[in-house]
């Protein structure tokens, strides 16, 4: 099991930073080899299912999710998205936090639980490392995204 958390201080409103980071298709955007298929439709909410398929031919597995928590912030109160992941190669779950943070910044705060079927236990650290490095850049990918909910 690796449980990691992650906190950036993005220069954008708390609203348009929640905007970003649960905008699911946009994920494959800022994860390597990965592409996102949202299950359910719109709009997000509890009970929104999207797949995550990540790598490549035979190497490729699923990591499909479900929405359980969807607050999103509202005026000076923080959102909370969890995230439970229920696929037979990883699961465990994630949760996203967005606060206000000053004038016209957010914080944001990203926990994970990774647990990988079959990985011994003395991997936690290596695949800790990884997915801190890997999330972060992803985390730092969507907040810095342009195009529809940029400025």
């Amino acid at each position: 099991m690796v449980l990691f958390l992650l906190e950036r201080l993005p220069r954008l409103p708390a609203d348009r930073a929640w905007q970003r980071l649960t905008d699911w298709p946009r994920h494959a955007d800022a994860v390597p080899l990965t592409r996102i298929t949202v299950r359910t439709p719109p709009p997000t909410g509890e009970g929104t299912v999207f797949v995550a398929r990540s790598g490549i031919g035979p190497l490729a597995f699923d990591d499909p999710m479900e929405v359980t928590v969807w607050q999103p912030p509202e005026g000076e109160v923080p959102g909370k998205c969890r995230l439970v992941k229920h696929g037979w190669f990883v699961t465990g779950w994630a949760e996203i936090e967005v606060h206000p943070y000053g004038d016209g910044a957010s914080r944001v705060v990203w926990r994970e639980d990774i647990r990988v079927r079959w990985l011994p236990g003395l991997f936690d650290r290596p695949l800790g490392l990884l997915a801190r490095r890997m999330f972060g850049r992803a985390m730092d990918g969507l907040l810095a995204a342009v195009g529809p909910t940029s400025n």
